[in-house]
């Protein structure tokens, strides 16, 4: 039987950048309540997995110590490490849990205690060696995949990004490195945080060809995000033959959501999810971790949640709905997605056959 892992700690919800930040520690806990409604935890094949927290050898396997030194330096003095990123022991003591809740379901998956995993409030991809920011001061998708490629023979990792603002830490840190396909499906950066991730940013050196950027325009809805990754995702995950597919994102693409203008549903993160775990099962063995951490409109984000964690575990539908009916996708949309998209191939055809 097919078995799911949930990473989760009760101290996830001390990352909480306070009153008026849109990044509040209640987001965790909230969305745990509503899986609990829908009955996912009740299902037999899904359960909660506890973790530790992250050591030091953990983060370094990514970060600069300098800068580790920096962050924990700036949580015991209290201070912010820039506006929108406040840091106290308390903030750093559950960012390491995050950290280590990706770590456990990293191991679990590869000691054979799950097929599945999900690192709940996971995905703080604005990190890099280096730098923080964007309510990120640690990236666990990276740490995660240096962890399984160091201590599990992992070879070939494909990231799919689908949060609504491009993953720039994450690209940074894998922009020369041909081991892992990182592929990026956000707002255009033109309009949004952190301005980066456009489609002439294919990777430097062995790396080139390897950094994937799908930019999107505002307004774009189910169909044409789905056209979009049936394009990009799909065809790149068979001719790439990965390990294991880690996939980071949450509610911030939902068109309700108050730092993005995508245009997504409820239904539509369930079927992201399916899409994901279907592409999966058939280029490694099921074996897929997501790491569900952003939205920032909090009456949407435990629903796209329990969509996104429903189709992990087969949940065969999902009964939760959207506020409201969502906007129209403006009719000029879908042609410029496809002139992005035939962009994006003429600047990879030397790279991947399935763009020749």
């Amino acid at each position: 039987m097919l078995r799911v892992g949930i990473a989760f700690h009760e101290k996830y919800k001390q990352y909480d950048f306070g009153p008026g930040h849109p990044f509040r520690g209640d987001r965790f806990t909230n969305a745990l309540k509503c899986f609990e409604e829908q009955g996912l935890l009740n299902l037999p094949h899904v359960q909660i997995l506890k973790p530790n927290i992250a050591k030091l050898k953990d983060l370094l396997r990514v970060h600069n110590k300098s800068y580790v030194d920096l962050i924990f330096d700036f949580a015991e003095k209290g201070r912010p490490y820039d506006l929108d990123t406040p840091l106290s022991t308390r903030i750093l003591e559950g960012a390491l849990h995050i950290m280590g809740g990706a770590l456990k379901i990293g191991e679990s998956l590869y000691d054979g205690k799950i097929e599945r995993g999900i690192s709940l409030g996971g995905g703080l991809h604005h990190a890099g060696e280096d730098f923080g920011g964007g309510f990120c001061i640690f990236n666990d998708v990276a740490i995660l995949t240096r962890y399984l490629q160091q201590e599990r023979a992992v070879k070939r990792v494909l990231i799919l990004d689908y949060d609504v603002h491009a993953g720039n830490g994450t690209s940074d840190i894998f922009y020369s490195d041909p081991s892992v396909l990182f592929i990026s499906i956000h707002q255009d950066p033109k309009t949004l945080f952190p301005g980066t991730g456009f489609t002439s940013q294919i990777g430097r050196g062995e790396g080139e060809g390897f950094n994937v950027n799908v930019p999107l325009p505002p307004g774009t809805g189910n169909e044409t995000y789905f056209f979009a990754l049936k394009e990009v995702f799909i065809p790149l995950t068979r001719e790439f033959k990965p390990d294991i597919i880690l996939a980071n994102g949450g509610s911030d693409p939902h068109f309700a959501d108050i730092l993005g203008s995508l245009g997504l549903t409820v239904s539509g993160f369930f079927d992201l999810s399916r899409l994901i775990i279907e592409t999966a099962n058939e280029a490694c063995s099921r074996r897929t971790i997501l790491l569900v951490g952003s939205g920032y409109n909090p009456t949407v984000l435990p629903s796209c949640w329990y969509a996104l964690a429903a189709g992990v575990s087969e949940v065969e539908e999902i009964k939760v709905n959207d506020p409201s009916a969502p906007p129209v996708e403006p009719p000029w949309c879908r042609q410029r997605v496809k002139a992005t998209i035939s962009e994006l191939r003429r600047n990879l055809r030397n790279h991947w056959k399935c763009f020749r």
